[in-house]
């Protein structure tokens, strides 16, 4: 099977290179006319075309017919240039020159860095995603769209919900980032997903490694931030249409953006919806625990969503002052596995094969409402920046009423209900000093939790953190920069008391029965304080970028880790805390190796990570009402392991790539030394090529991608979870332009292809895979995008 895939995958891509012809393109490159030293940077702009100039200077106008052109070429700190072109099939590259302006040159290496330039020049570990790769890539939940850079994978639960791993680490220990507040919400259940829009993004920085320094507590693993929208030019108005549709689960969505401003006042608003059945895996039954399920049609039945998404801001900027406020509210309504909530069905009367969209029990509702405030002010030496932000999520979860031990039958389907609400205030102050860049800053965020329904889990609680941190980045020399830091992090965790609902036989020492209302929780007030610190440097060398990193990091325990005493019948055991739980202190060293050839680029990522105190929950010999007892507890952990990145253009029009990641994990202490930790990530490899083809008819820039995935088995486990075997599996996309209502802004079609060969296999990560589900079949997408 593996040769068959690698056969295919290669053939496509050569068959590319035999069958296409070359595109007509305008190249050129922008040069400093005194030194001849390409510029980086130079916006290159002509009536609906534009372009950036590169490292090395040059730069490439696609889709461009016979005929005469005039360009605006500018670089902040040069005079602009305007030149008019002749283009035609054979013309050559042209060259220009722009002269220096009398602009102070140290502002310009202030201001005038390119994204990538700041990113080099910053010692974390970190990728910064663009609205390009998202809109290529996009899958049905953000974080199965960005589980395609290395090192990051994802908790997936269903077709339409996941949650983001970074190197092996998840659920509390990776932070989300949204307009710079941090999403709240119960991230730290298995079954709980991303409750965030994917659509309207247009950056995301991912962070690998600890950056606790910035983000607080729980980013002891990593970051996604979600980078606020650009503010729209003046005097502009602009939106956007998604439509898209799926066979595997038939799905269907839509999503409508737009924005407008004037001079100083402006708005973005962004509605979506997405409606999706049961989707496909490529067996016809499950197996679990001895109980076989027979599956109708391929149909992982119950598995059926819903989701409405509507956001709006408002926005105002002058010369020293830039604010905007955002409002969103996310609702989604997701079924379960039918056949897994506590293996209800064997005595349930309820036809889960009544219609692949029902949505019946169980299932869970989702609502997160979000109102945020950014506002920046801009003084002669210091940027102040405010970050105002509240939350509230509301979680019910819902399950057909069964009797469990002395609880009696529920007149009711709500099993629990979560209520969050969360107030975020952020100040950071940045200003330069000679060649220090200094930023000094304070979080404060208080969180109120509270439960509801017949089952219990967790405690209802209230939790107050406050953190204050500096760092400063020293730019040595233009290309050796040093960036250090310190923060101290303390919180108050309130966990309150509970009691059942119903009473609960006990035996006495006299021998006599009592019936008690046994107390699952106790008022228990908790406080945290510890010191994180980070110290890096990053060297740039012609065209090669140096990182090393050292950081210490910790995590303040959660009320599910300290408090929770019930069953979770998402994933079948009884999971019990512990108070005496200390806060996670993480120490790891980060290297980042880069190096750009004229055509390809290749570049290594490795880590070295130590946990003093690593919290999970433990698989204990003891059982309760036929639950396995799961205990959280801590242990001394050990990790190591990396990513490693390959490009290279093999033609003007085929571009290859590679990426391979691998994390090693071993407890050193504890009930399970010598085993890894659970939800440990296998090896795993990535080969992609894409084919720019010339254009054809009304159909430009179409762009043919294959990615095959080779994963390798994952024998590394935590008893009782069970190994994985590899699999390799091949998806394909087509991508291209067509200017059906607009010559300036063409139709987007994307075609995509998953799981080519319909191949059954299991991802480590994956929520189901513990009841012996494999990941979707073959399924087919298209995907149509409209500027206006």
């Amino acid at each position: 099977m593996f040769q068959k895939t690698w056969i295919l995958w290669l053939f496509l891509s050569l068959s590319s290179m035999v069958f296409a012809q070359g595109s007509f393109k305008i190249k050129g490159i922008v040069l400093n006319i005194n030194t001849l030293q390409p510029i980086e940077g130079a916006n290159i702009i002509g009536e609906s075309l534009f372009a950036i100039s590169s490292t090395t200077g040059e730069f490439v106008i696609k889709r461009v017919v016979n005929g005469t052109y005039t360009f605006t070429i500018s670089h902040l700190g040069y005079a602009s240039k305007e030149i008019t072109i002749d283009a035609d099939a054979n013309m050559e590259m042209i060259k220009v020159f722009l002269e220096e302006s009398t602009t102070d040159l140290d502002e310009i290496e202030i201001t005038g860095k390119t994204k990538k330039r700041l990113v080099d020049e910053t010692p974390v570990v970190s990728t910064l995603v663009t609205k390009e790769f998202l809109s290529n890539n996009r899958e049905n939940s953000l974080m199965q769209t960005l589980s395609k850079i290395p090192g990051v994978s994802t908790i997936n639960i269903g077709s339409g919900q996941s949650k983001p791993v970074i190197r092996g680490l998840g659920f509390n220990r990776v932070v989300v980032v949204q307009n710079s507040i941090k999403h709240e919400a119960q991230q730290w259940g298995n079954d709980h997903g991303l409750e965030i829009d994917q659509y309207g993004i247009e950056n995301i920085n991912v962070i690998k490694g600890p950056a606790s320094l910035v983000y607080g507590s729980d980013a002891i693993a990593g970051v996604v931030d979600i980078v606020p929208n650009k503010i729209p030019l003046e005097n502009s108005f602009k939106g956007e249409l998604n439509l898209l549709a799926e066979t595997n689960n038939d799905l269907f969505g839509v999503s409508l953006g737009v924005q407008k401003r004037n001079k100083k006042w402006f708005y973005r608003s962004r509605l979506t919806y997405r409606d999706y059945a049961d989707y496909k895996v490529p067996t016809n039954q499950i197996n679990y625990e001895n109980y076989i399920f027979n599956l109708h049609d391929n149909n992982l039945r119950n598995t059926a969503g819903r989701e409405a998404n509507a956001n709006v801001s408002f926005g105002y900027i002058n010369n020293h002052i830039t604010s905007e406020t955002f409002i969103s509210n996310v609702y989604a309504k997701n079924g379960f596995f039918a056949n897994a909530h506590g293996l209800e069905v064997r005595t349930s009367s309820i036809d889960y094969d009544s219609s692949n969209r029902d949505i019946d029990l169980p299932y869970h509702m989702v609502n997160h409402f979000k109102i945020t405030n950014n506002t920046a002010l801009e003084f002669e030496n210091h940027s102040l920046l405010f970050d105002l932000g509240f939350q509230n999520n509301k979680r019910e979860e819902h399950t057909e009423p069964t009797a469990h031990g002395y609880m009696p039958k529920p007149n009711n389907t709500k099993e629990r209900v979560f209520l969050k609400n969360t107030f975020s205030l952020n100040i950071k102050d940045t200003f330069t000093t000679g060649k220090h860049d200094v930023v000094a800053g304070i979080n404060v965020e208080y969180q109120n939790n509270n439960i509801g329904g017949w089952g219990f889990l967790i405690p209802e609680y209230n939790r107050f953190t406050i953190g204050v941190f500096a760092f400063d980045k020293l730019e040595i020399n233009s290309n050796l920069h040093l960036l250090a830091g310190v923060r101290y992090d303390f919180g108050i965790l309130e966990n309150k008391a509970y009691f059942d609902w119903f009473p609960s036989t006990i035996n006495n020492e006299d021998g006599s029965t009592s019936l008690v209302y046994q107390q699952r929780a106790q008022n228990k007030t908790l406080d945290f304080g510890n010191i994180s610190a980070s110290l890096g440097v990053s060297y740039l060398q012609e065209n090669t970028t140096y990182k090393v990193n050292v950081g210490k990091s910790f995590r303040m325990p959660l009320a599910n880790e300290l408090a929770s005493d019930g069953v979770n019948y998402h994933m079948y055991r009884y999971e019990k805390g512990n108070i005496n739980l200390d806060p996670e202190e993480s120490y790891q060293l980060d290297i980042d190796i880069n190096h750009d050839f004229k055509k390809a680029s290749i570049g290594i990522s490795p880590f070295v990570n130590f946990f003093e105190n690593y919290i999970y929950l433990n698989p204990t010999s003891s059982y309760y009402e036929t639950q396995q007892i799961y205990e959280y507890t801590q242990a001394k952990v050990f990790r190591f392991g990396g990513e490693f990145r390959a490009s290279a253009t093999i033609t003007e029009n085929l571009n290859v790539n590679a990426s391979a990641e691998y994390v090693y994990s071993r407890q050193t202490s504890g009930a399970k030394k010598n085993f890894t930790i659970p939800f440990s990530p296998p090896f795993s490899t990535v080969f992609s090529a894409n084919y720019q083809f010339k254009d054809f008819r009304f159909i430009q820039a179409p762009k043919l991608i294959a990615d095959f995935r080779i994963t390798a088995d994952q024998n590394e486990i935590v008893p009782p979870e069970a190994t994985t075997k590899g699999y390799q599996v091949l998806n394909m996309s087509f991508l291209a332009e067509m200017p059906i209502f607009n010559a300036s802004k063409p139709l987007q079609l994307k075609l995509k292809w998953n799981n080519v060969f319909d191949t059954k296999y299991f991802n480590h990560t994956s929520f189901y895979r513990l009841i012996d589900v494999p990941e979707a079949g073959r399924n087919l997408s298209i995907a149509l995008t409209q500027t206006f």
